[in-house]
């Protein structure tokens, strides 16, 4: 299987106190993820370069989180707010490519956290041309800028696919990309093969999730199939595994994101059960079928008529 999968940094850890240990992330780089994606940081507050040494010791590239907060938020109508927000921004882009990475990802679009009024368009705009801002100078530093569609309770800004697309012409930038989730789209679109295929021109990260934030194998989101309906329909984008428990993030984030339960304890079990389940719907896509057909193939060279 030759597809760039990516494993949210919360699944590997044991605690909200622990630390990300060398033999976790090894762990991880030999189930066949490639990719570990970050918990947010303050890059001034960050040695960056050490935390570079470690995911470079355990071959994996890591994605950051870029985020807004009250007082620095690109949708405000403040300009001094918006300044801040993009500040915010532009900091993360320089730390992406201080640790080596080549994407970005996050809820750039304003602050995260349960609305309670619509967002008008002028907020929208103004929101879309920072973030496009961002993304081009992001381009110019390699790094590709991602922003994540994320369900009706935890924003007001872009809750599917087809408001994602128009968000992302919005920013006058051809550089900004999509970020779609399972369990965010179980949410809010009525069928989520036609959303990806409707973000598809933008798309460039397919995150799985399950229905109760655990195991990819337990839920009510058909991940396999997902799977296999992307790669049919022809996605050849990055793909990543999100999961949450309530004993191994700090205790804010899990009220945040409503996080309740512990729908796992292990996080190396987990993110070997998704990389099973992802394989599932690679091996059923037509994409699979025929890497299976020319590996067999290959090995069979009985079948082979050589010449005399």
């Amino acid at each position: 299987m030759d597809l760039d999968i990516a494993c949210h940094i919360n699944v590997l850890v044991d605690g909200p106190d622990s630390p990300l240990t060398p033999q976790a992330l090894v762990r991880v780089a030999e189930a066949g993820y490639r990719r570990i994606v970050l918990a947010p940081f303050d890059p001034a507050a960050t040695d960056l370069a050490s935390l570079r040494r470690l995911f470079d010791d355990a071959g994996l590239t890591p994605i950051p989180i870029a985020g807004q907060m009250p007082g620095a938020d690109v949708s405000s109508a403040d300009a001094d707010e918006r300044r801040a927000g993009e500040a915010a921004l532009y900091a993360m882009v320089d730390a992406t490519a201080a640790l080596g990475g080549d994407q970005l990802n996050g809820v750039p679009y304003g602050v995260f956290g349960h609305p309670m009024a619509p967002i008008d368009a002028a907020a929208r705009e103004r929101s879309a041309t920072s973030v496009g801002k961002v993304a081009d100078y992001a381009h110019e530093h390699g790094i590709t800028m991602t922003f994540e569609v994320v369900n009706r309770y935890e924003t007001a800004m872009v809750n599917t696919a087809a408001q994602a697309m128009e968000y992302a012409e919005l920013s006058g930038s051809d550089h900004l990309r999509i970020h779609l989730d399972s369990f965010h789209m179980a949410v809010e679109e009525s069928d989520a093969a036609q959303a990806i295929r409707a973000a598809m021109p933008r798309l460039a990260y397919l995150e799985l999730g399950q229905s109760g934030r655990g195991l990819l194998s337990t839920g009510a989101v058909d991940i396999p199939g997902l799977v296999q309906g992307a790669l049919d329909d022809g996605y050849e984008g990055r793909w990543g595994v999100e999961a949450f428990s309530r004993s191994i993030i700090p205790g804010f984030v899990a009220d945040m994101l409503a996080i309740w339960r512990e729908p796992y304890t292990d996080g190396g079990a987990l993110a070997e059960d998704a990389m099973r389940v992802i394989r599932a719907g690679w091996a059923a896509s037509s994409v699979g079928r025929r890497a299976q057909r020319l590996a067999r193939s290959a090995g069979d060279t009985g079948s082979i008529i050589r010449p005399a």
